[in-house]
């Protein structure tokens, strides 16, 4: 009834010359009011196991750490073999190949599965934040809805970016930060027509999380901490590129690791409702470690998403247990555990197939980094007016953005998280020096090392992306001059020269795709026309040329053509060949695609 009503308006405002696209911005403000639900709906139950793990009893907290990893990832495979969903990689890492490879449709049993499973996985101390799932549940929302409208694929594209920066916007009450990261990210399309709907959804979640919480959703600044700001100084550029330095170099082990864990468990004999549950009782061994070395009756700081943990390297006063020289050194050693522990824990939770994001790992690694220089630093007196607090809140930046490859976003979300304009400088500083030093270790980012291993490879623009929406499907292809792979070679002369007919597919006698002729086998034969009437068909043909499939996208495609020294494909389905697919063709289509995107 509801989807009724909405075409019937859109039919009569377009009828009265309202433009095509204003229908968007109402359906963005209704999904962001309705994420700002969602995320508080989801992020208070996290709260809730946050607080029952923080008031057990000391003699079951060992109980706890060795058994709820476990237990939780059990139930995580359970889920994930109860309900069948599209899974891809991590939550944003799904997203994006939606996006690239399936028109931005998405299933609604997507959603449920990651939200139960994400509950379960960080509930049950799974080293892994929140955001992604929240990313997944509203991209999938503002997908489905596209796809109960009837929408084209790009209204569709549109509106699952409104759910996901709707999301980000709620969790972190960061509505700039999640309108970049849709945008820099998933999206990667910084035309008008998209950017309005998705900030029009980004703050419609933030006021509606802040309506009822009051506050941001799961994070908050340490007390005390703008008390010891003060303004950017030239004299700390070399020390805001060493933690930018640092950062990448850590950043880059973590996307290395995480390719190479996330290997190892897809090639193991473990079934895969099982491997959630390994990945916990590794975790659980992390933990067990954490409790022998540090002595403590309290849940290690790296299980769950680790936001208690960064309040308190955020707070000034934490790093004052420190001040002899003691008292650093095993504050520096504790910090340094804790920065290997959520590494290899979030490798653990993520690569074996728990639920979760990677922002809140990356938020926690780069406040130990720069809390692990800072305390450096201020031990060498070579900052007497800086914190390591400081320095803990501009490594989350940069640990962010050096992951992520995603600079303006984590530029954004700590800087809203401060609202201090003092702190952008060394913000911006670290954080291009961090990519830039991640690039260098890791060309892919956190999200689309998978996705290169699926042969997707994500454009640095929105023009690769505009392509890679397109498939072979989008182009009008040629008629295939078919050829036998026993006929004469002579008679495909003639049917060149009479018909004009440049490029042969040769198929076997089933009809099965064998290789091609090209006109310039064609004009190499002719070199030597005595020994055509010998020759067949079979003895020219190239077999060294790829083939393309009707789903292709048309970069991939386009990639093809690079590596072929030909003009012309063939479009193959099941062995048999549908048609051919040209250069010209496929370019003529490309410029189409942009003009609309210009002209949208």
């Amino acid at each position: 009834m509801a989807t009724g009503l909405i075409r019937r308006t859109r039919r009569i405002a377009i009828r009265l010359g309202l433009h095509k696209d204003w229908w968007l911005y109402g359906l963005a403000a209704c999904i962001g009011l309705f994420m700002g639900a969602i995320a508080v709906a989801f992020v208070t139950p996290l709260k809730h196991a946050q607080s029952f793990g923080d008031h057990l009893d000391a003699n079951w907290i060992w109980m706890a750490v060795l058994l709820a990893p476990f237990v939780g990832g059990l139930l995580v495979g359970l889920v994930r073999s109860g309900i069948r969903a599209q899974y891809v990689g991590p939550g944003v890492t799904t997203i994006i190949h939606a996006v690239l490879r399936r028109r931005s449709r998405l299933p609604m049993r997507v959603a449920v599965q990651r939200w139960i499973c994400a509950l379960l996985t960080i509930g049950s101390g799974g080293s892994a934040g929140a955001e992604g799932p929240i990313v997944t549940i509203g991209g999938t929302a503002g997908s489905t809805l596209g796809q109960s409208l009837s929408a084209s694929t790009s209204h569709t594209t549109t509106l699952l970016g409104c759910g996901a920066a709707a999301g980000i916007a709620a969790v972190f009450n960061a509505p700039i930060a999640g309108v970049l990261f849709v945008i820099e990210v998933l999206l990667r399309d910084f035309s008008v027509r998209t950017f309005t709907p998705v900030v029009i959804a980004a703050v419609m979640a933030s006021a509606m999380t802040q309506g009822i919480l009051h506050d941001s959703a799961i994070f908050e600044l340490g007390a005390g901490f703008t008390e010891h700001e003060d303004g950017f100084r030239a004299l700390w550029i070399p020390a805001w590129l060493l933690l930018g330095l640092c950062c990448g170099l850590i950043a880059g082990i973590f996307i290395r690791l995480m390719a190479y864990t996330t290997r190892l468990f897809e090639r193991t004999r473990i079934p895969m409702v099982l491997r959630p549950a390994v990945g916990g009782a590794l975790l659980a061994l992390l933990g067990l470690l954490w409790l022998v070395l540090r002595g403590d009756d309290a849940l290690p700081p790296f299980y769950g998403n680790g936001y208690p943990i960064i309040t308190e390297l955020l707070t000034p006063d934490f790093y004052l247990g420190g001040a002899d020289g003691e008292g650093l050194s095993a504050l520096w050693w504790v910090i340094l555990l804790l920065l290997g522990a959520k590494l290899l824990g979030t490798c653990f939770t993520i690569s074996s197939g728990g639920a979760g994001g990677m922002f809140a790992p990356a938020l926690l690694m780069g406040a130990a980094v720069g809390g692990l220089l800072g305390m450096g630093l201020e031990a060498l007196d070579l900052l007497p007016h800086g914190t390591p607090a400081r320095f803990a809140l501009v490594g989350m930046a940069a640990m962010v953005a050096a992951a992520t490859h995603a600079p303006l976003t984590a530029i954004l979300i700590v800087y809203e998280l401060t609202r201090n304009y003092q702190i952008i400088l060394p913000l911006m500083l670290a954080a291009v020096v961090a990519v830039a030093v991640a690039r260098l270790l890791c060309s892919d980012s956190v999200y689309s090392a998978k996705l290169r291993a699926l042969g997707l490879r994500m454009g640095a623009t929105s023009d690769l992306t505009v392509l890679s929406r397109l498939t072979v499907h989008d182009l009008i292809l040629d008629v295939a001059r078919t050829v036998r792979r026993s006929a004469p070679l002579g008679d495909v002369l003639r049917d060149n020269e009479d018909h004009g007919v440049c490029d042969f597919v040769v198929v076997d006698a089933q009809g099965n795709y064998v290789g091609m002729i090209t006109l310039d086998d064609l004009q190499a034969a002719l070199l030597h026309r005595e020994a055509v009437p010998l020759l067949q068909v079979s003895e020219v043909c190239r077999t060294d040329l790829p083939v393309v499939g009707p789903d292709d996208s048309l970069d991939k495609v386009l990639e093809q053509f690079t590596h072929a020294d030909t003009d012309t494909l063939a479009v193959v389905a099941d062995g048999h060949v549908t048609g051919m697919v040209t250069r010209a063709r496929l370019m003529r289509r490309y410029q189409a695609a942009l003009d609309r995107s210009n002209h949208d």
